[in-house]
């Protein structure tokens, strides 16, 4: 007897009903269901009595490639029908799709991915014809409001007509080619038993088509059919290369994993609503959305009456007439509540017209809607599932460091004690993997952050067993795991410096001493690759910190860092003399030239680039008229600051009024450049000596008075904001000591906080002076002043 072809669409409830009714009235003796065959061997285990929705989560790793995928199964999955229905009728069950660390699976996240996007004309045609606004809407349109009866031949003609218009490829091609020799095999095996094969509808015209009569599948060579067979008949189930890794586990899944209107890549949007058409059929499913509407609406005190209500339903029951629809479909109840609960334009079309995720801006009615219709499900393995040896670990680690105090623990933690320390590594390694339920409220920042305690809370949040056996896919235990993790993470981020940097740390954090290593050789070689000054700066600050002063975490003189510290300095000392003209302040890039400064003041022995190189190229960009202003302001400080020679360095009072000349603008960015740089070395001891010049021949503070009060007004008004951004890197004691001294020279008796907190914001001042003076010269223009 030849196989019967179900094609099914993933997480319809009409499809999991036929496959119900025809393993009833078929009674085969083998279900072939499209599922990961690696599963086969653990089929008991899928069945053990989850609350479903659950997944059976893959992943794979090499050298080259790391995959994950889920094949995720709720009530209404026809699968998880065909597996359930079939074992309770004494079939036998199995998976015939091949693993997902098949390259057949490449760059996609989720086995059942419908294919609508191969075959949208079809679609597109079809929906033209009926009338409706989406391929969902379409769906419901033909099938899942429709009576039961001729349902199959429906199918058939649909999914006949769009594979028509439709190119596999190479993936599915070899997916169908794998499917096709399991079906061959349970032919063989069954006699003149029936076999039931169910599959995504997109596959079913393929497969009956390579397993007529005459047709051969595959091309892999080894068997009869193109894929090699054991000893008991059954195509064999790829194997992963030798060097790679891969392993399949079950986790939890949820209502708003499925939802499409949160991302999910196929199957049935609103998977809350389905499962009520599931178990109660669409006319109870459709009462319970338009309770479930009112009830979201009400408890968010969005004033919802019995009168809406009842319009709402009237609406829906009018639609549902109104389409020639037998009983209400999703889209006639959704559009019922909103032409009832809406009043207001809406400035986008409603989402169920289509398939995405809900934007930000929705209207709040249209937000409950849609979360009423996904609901709030989430699902829970049997106790008895196996779990990958990772979970273990975790367990035993955080009972072994007393971090097991349940959902509302609070934990601070002294780094200096070698107990806490440990404990923090493994609260951090959880982190990078992403496993949610402790949160860090304080700690250090970074490396040179002098922080010495960390505070922990713990919350409850929904995922986290499935987070964890999802991160089981990294390694058997924590530390691996989390090692694994940062250095994917390394990889990925190979050409962005600052998220180097962020890896950097987190392995420091994470007490990984082999892996920052690994971390430290792939940052050594990215630095010279690098092409923005302000990323890479932030490398080399990290490093350097790390370098000089990490005693907390054995980081402190390590010689991979001081590769790190050198090929940063000397590829930022090549991009900074490279660097031309831009407008504004760049600050990541003043931090880049303070990082430079650091490393050759402090760490000189690390360094290829010598001070007196890196004070003469500092002299060549201040000197530049091309570099960006800032830049040759942080240059000229970068000279003063490593160049041997202070009377060598120039006179910062002469260089301010060079600048000046160019305008209050460029005087502005010039002097954050330079105070980013050389603060102390160029205002020295303002209020204490009466200096303030750093070497020079005149105190730069006066300088700048000098320049300052002889600004005309429109030009001070217009260079006012770039000089207070200036000035902002001095802390508020030093800005202190500079007013007294502004004070001073007017010979103004009185505190040099008057100056410094004023009673509105001096850019107001400004602008109501320079409209007070503009009045008044036009007032005298037409002679109009007023006589005292």
């Amino acid at each position: 007897m030849s196989a019967v072809f179900l094609g099914v669409r993933h997480h319809s409830p009409a499809c999991a009903r036929l496959v119900e009714r025809t393993i009833a009235q078929l009674r085969p003796v083998q279900v072939l269901v499209e599922g990961p065959a690696e599963m086969n061997g653990r089929l008991d285990e899928l069945l053990l009595g989850h609350e479903l929705p659950v997944a059976v989560f893959s992943h794979y790793r090499d050298e080259q490639r790391a995959a994950t995928s889920w094949a995720p199964l709720c009530d209404y999955s026809p699968e998880w029908v065909a597996l359930r229905a079939g074992r309770a009728a004494g079939a036998e069950v199995r998976f015939i799709d091949l693993p997902a660390w098949h390259p057949a699976f490449a760059e996609r996240a989720n086995r059942y991915a419908d294919a609508e996007a191969r075959y949208e004309e079809a679609t597109e045609r079809l929906c033209r014809h009926f009338a409706v606004d989406s391929s969902d809407a379409l769906w419901d349109r033909l099938f899942e409001v429709e009576p039961d009866d001729g349902l199959a031949e429906r199918l058939d003609a649909y999914f006949a007509l769009v594979r028509g218009d439709a190119e596999a490829d190479a993936g599915d091609r070899a997916r169908e080619s794998y499917m096709a020799a399991w079906v061959r095999a349970a032919v063989d095996a069954a006699g003149d038993r029936p076999v039931l094969v169910v599959t995504g509808g997109f596959h079913q015209p393929a497969l009956r088509a390579l397993t007529g009569p005459g047709e051969r599948g595959g091309a892999e060579g080894g068997g009869p059919d193109g894929w090699e067979r054991g000893a008991d008949g059954w195509p064999r189930v790829p194997a992963p290369p030798g060097a790679a890794t891969a392993g399949s586990f079950l986790v939890p899944y949820s209502f708003r994993q499925l939802d499409a209107f949160a991302g999910y890549q196929s199957g049935m949007p609103s998977p809350g609503y389905y499962q009520r058409v599931w178990e109660a059929g669409p006319e109870a499913a459709a009462d319970g959305l338009l309770r479930a509407v009112v009830e979201r609406l009400r408890a968010r005190k969005f004033p919802v009456s019995t009168a809406g209500l009842i319009a709402a339903r009237s609406l829906a029951q009018g639609l549902t007439a109104l389409r020639g629809h037998p009983r209400p479909a999703r889209i006639d109840v959704l559009d019922g509540l909103a032409g009832a609960l809406i009043t207001d334009d809406l400035d986008r079309p409603l989402p169920w017209t289509g398939r995405g995720t809900l934007t930000a801006g929705a209207h709040p009615v249209v937000v409950e809607m849609v979360a009423a219709c996904g609901g709030d499900r989430t699902g829970r393995l049997h106790p008895g599932t196996p779990a990958p040896p990772l979970v273990h670990d975790v367990a035993a680690r955080l009972a072994g460091l007393a971090l097991d105090g349940g959902p509302e623990a609070t934990y601070r933690l002294d780094l200096t004690d070698a107990t806490d320390l440990e404990r923090s590594r493994v609260l951090h390694r959880l982190r990078v993997l992403g496993i949610p339920g402790q949160v860090r409220t304080a700690g250090p920042a970074h490396g040179v952050d002098p922080e010495f305690t960390e505070r922990w809370e713990s919350r409850p949040v929904p995922g986290r067993e499935a987070a964890l056996v999802e991160a089981g896919a990294y390694g058997a235990t924590l530390a691996e795991a989390a090692a694994v993790a940062l250095t994917g993470r390394t990889r990925d981020a190979a050409r962005e410096a600052d998220r180097l940097a962020e890896a950097l740390f987190d392995a420091v954090l994470c007490g990984m001493d082999g892996f920052s290593d690994q971390l430290l050789g792939a940052l050594a070689s990215r630095v010279r690759e690098s092409s923005v000054p302000g990323p890479l700066g932030e490398v080399l600050a990290t490093a350097l910190g790390l370098w000089r002063h990490d005693r907390v975490f054995g980081m402190a003189r390590g010689p991979l860092l001081g590769t790190v510290i050198d090929g940063a300095t000397e590829r930022l000392l090549w991009l900074l003399e490279g660097a031309r003209g831009s407008s504004g302040v760049d600050f990541s890039r003043l931090r880049a030239v303070v990082a430079v400064r650091d490393a050759v003041l402090h760490a000189p022995e690390l360094l290829s680039v010598t001070r007196e190189t890196a004070a003469g190229i500092a002299r060549r960009i201040a000197d530049d008229p091309e570099a960006p202003v800032e830049l040759r302001g942080a240059a000229f400080g970068l000279h003063r600051s490593v160049g041997q020679a202070s009377g060598a360095a120039g006179d910062p009072a002469e260089a301010v009024r060079t600048v000046a000349r160019a305008g209050t603008d460029a005087l502005g960015d010039w002097l954050a450049g330079l105070f980013a740089l050389a603060r102390d070395e160029v205002t020295g001891a303002v209020g204490d000596d009466g200096d303030g010049a750093g070497g020079g021949s005149e105190p730069l503070i006066d300088v700048l008075d000098g320049l300052v009060r002889a600004l005309p007004d429109d030009a001070f008004l217009s260079g006012l904001p770039a000089l207070r951004q200036a000035f902002t890197f001095f802390p508020p004691r030093e800005r202190d000591r500079i007013a007294a001294r502004l004070l001073e020279r007017r010979g103004v008796r009185g505190s040099s906080r008057s100056l410094l907190r004023t009673t509105a914001d001096p850019l107001l001042i400004g602008r109501a002076r320079a409209l007070e003076e503009s009045v008044s010269r036009l007032l005298a223009r037409y002679e109009l002043e007023v006589t005292p």
